[in-house]
């Protein structure tokens, strides 16, 4: 399913790279303008259609809402009409809206809120929930070793909903508690590809349902200056999840682990900020469904692979990106930057490790493009290389 997230990111960064060329269609806190939405994805295919944005803007120029009504035709699930409401508050709150019906089998409604100054700063607050239908999944197999002939097709049928709620020890560092709710089960998807419960029906997750009810506790550590955009500073993220699998009395409980360090070189003017992430990922336990595992390729890592294209109980990757600042502009009354970021990212998934090895690890080089109305909203386009070809993925925010 093409990312309706990614779509609006589109708009924002070609909005940003023509932002001398729109025209004054509204009053100076209202602007709207029809641009055609044309994009490619590795698993998701060919887009073509209309998005018709509408910015709002308060007296001083920031942004307050994001409207994106659009009409796309898809190459693999035909029409799809779609509507995407972004609000921005002060100290960073903020609220999303995604509602989309597809001509062929997707359906997504998507609501979250966050608020990382709740309560006058003394806690941070975030929730939502999903329901969604997404035809173009793709699964190959566990393990790095899998190849591109392995690959299947399946629709994943999930309703989620989430909650957590984290209490600041100081300016830098918080806790957070919080748990998660995960509804799956897998039908036949929208290619001509084999169907994955066919292929593959030994796998864990892949017949019957899955329910997964996950309870986490996350530490945080982050000297960075912004949340969404920013431009110095390190961010230190640990969690640790204990899942109750609910439909498998065998191995009802499984757990999983993160640590994730990111830090921002910048360069005295900033106009260009060296960025170094590294990620270790694991899983324990037994039984526990492919969709629950780690996963290399998307939009966040191995950017030069489709979405879940290498899924193991544990993974490694680092990934190293330079942003660079290449022009500052003015559409509908509201300050955009403009960059470029060339990266590399690389990393491996593996069952036991044991089994890490410096030959095993797959990279992807690339190049980037974002549009950027700060602080509170990144549009990007990235294209990734690996040997299987290349990649293109869109988001509303950055990779890491």
């Amino acid at each position: 399913m093409t990312s309706l997230r990614g779509l609006v990111a589109v708009v924002i960064v070609f909005l940003t790279a023509n932002a001398a060329t729109l025209p004054d269609c509204a009053r100076a806190d209202v602007q709207y303008f029809p641009i055609p939405a044309v994009s490619t994805s590795k698993n998701d295919g060919n887009d073509t259609g209309l998005i018709f944005p509408i910015l709002f803007t308060d007296p001083d120029g920031e942004l307050k809402y994001l409207l994106a009504p659009m009409i796309v035709r898809n190459s693999i699930v035909g029409t799809r009409g779609s509507f995407n409401v972004f609000r921005y508050e002060p100290g960073g709150r903020e609220i999303r809206f995604t509602g989309s019906f597809t001509e062929r089998i997707e359906r997504k409604v998507v609501f979250s809120y966050t608020d990382p100054a709740f309560s006058q700063g003394r806690y941070s607050l975030n929730f939502g929930a999903s329901f969604f239908k997404n035809a173009t999944s793709r699964f190959f197999g566990l393990g790095r070793t899998t190849t591109e002939t392995e690959q299947t097709n399946y629709t994943a049928r999930e309703a989620r909903a989430n909650w957590r709620f984290g209490v600041y020890a100081n300016e830098v560092t918080q806790i957070a508690f919080g748990q998660r709710f995960r509804q799956v089960s897998l039908q036949r998807g929208g290619t001509n590809l084999p169907f994955t419960g066919d292929q593959f029906p030994s796998v864990d997750g892949v017949q019957g349902e899955t329910l997964i009810l996950g309870h986490r506790a996350t530490f945080y550590y982050d000297t960075r200056n912004n949340l969404v955009s920013p431009t110095d500073g390190m961010a230190v993220t640990a969690y640790a999840e204990v899942n109750q699998n609910l439909r498998n009395e065998d191995h009802f409980v499984y757990s999983r682990y993160e640590f994730e360090v990111k830090k921002l070189f910048p360069s005295e003017s900033k106009r260009a900020i060296l960025i170094v992430r590294a990620d270790l990922q694991a899983t324990i336990g037994d039984q526990v469904p492919f969709f629950e595992q780690s996963s290399l390729g998307g939009q966040n890592n191995l950017r030069g692979y489709g979405v879940d294209r290498f899924i193991d109980k544990n993974l490694v990757a680092m990934s190293i990106e330079e942003r660079i600042h290449m022009v500052r502009t003015k559409f509908a009354g509201v300050t955009a930057d403009f960059e470029i970021a060339p990266f590399l990212d690389t990393g491996q998934v593996f069952n036991d490790y044991r089994d890490v090895s410096f030959k095993s690890y797959r990279m992807t080089p690339g190049i980037g493009f974002r549009g950027i109305v700060k602080p509170n909203v990144v549009g990007r386009v990235d294209y990734g290389y690996s040997r299987e070809g290349g990649a293109i993925f869109a988001g509303l925010d950055f990779p890491y």
